[in-house]
């Protein structure tokens, strides 16, 4: 048994090793709110997992707002979804982009944007 759950561990491993990774962001201001592109990697193999939602988040963590994204994109790798209408607390200069996946969860590094 106990070598049954290492296999299983170690076939899951690489699955579960690559978080997506945030290639770019852009943030442009419409009037009150705020547009965000961001363009994700992730080593996408299906429904079982995929990059699933991207979010913004305050300087402390805190989230702002969430794209969550349909469908994986096994053959559309860097891909790139955005998010309008998004309101951000007034003196906001920074926010953080974070991604997740199915199985992984949050990826535990963000990505700080300086808002211009």
């Amino acid at each position: 048994m106990k070598n049954v759950i290492f296999a299983l561990l170690v076939v899951a491993a690489p699955a579960l090793a690559e978080p997506p990774q945030i290639d770019n962001v852009k943030a442009i201001r419409s009037g009150d709110t705020w547009r965000f592109e961001v363009t994700i990697s992730h080593p996408d193999t299906g429904w079982d997992h995929y990059a699933d939602a991207w979010r913004v988040l305050d300087m402390q963590g805190n989230q702002i707002a969430i794209r969550e994204l349909a469908h994986p994109h096994v053959q559309e790798q860097p891909f790139t979804r955005s998010l309008s209408g998004v309101r951000l607390p007034e003196g906001t200069t920074q926010v953080q982009i974070q991604a997740r996946d199915l199985p992984g969860g949050w990826n535990p590094t963000a990505t700080i944007v300086t808002l211009r």
